[in-house]
């Protein structure tokens, strides 16, 4: 009973944290590696760029990181990443529940 019990918090959790909007000027290493797509040599990339001074949007993102073009952008988007509290354009939004 108590395995069944801790299976289904497990569950319940990363389903809650798949569903986290995470922006990327305010996200720091961890958060940034939970979303899917993300590993630690980008998560590495955005934040070296964003000490240079924050991404303004999804554009100024994909110009400043290597490996974050349009295409990438809409999976990463898709997975829960922002830009100033934006979704990528073109991209459905991510549930916030």
């Amino acid at each position: 009973m108590i395995k069944k019990l801790l299976l289904m918090l497990t569950m319940l959790l990363s389903m809650a944290a798949a569903w986290a909007q995470v922006d990327v000027n305010k996200a720091d290493a961890a958060a940034l590696d939970s979303i899917r797509g993300l590993g630690p040599a980008k998560t590495k990339a955005i934040l070296e760029e964003r000490k240079k001074g924050e991404f303004k949007d999804w554009a100024d993102l994909q110009q400043r990181v290597k490996g974050i073009g349009e295409k990438n952008s809409i999976r990463l988007s898709e997975a829960g990443l922002q830009v100033n509290g934006k979704s990528k354009d073109g991209a459905p939004a991510k549930s916030s529940k």
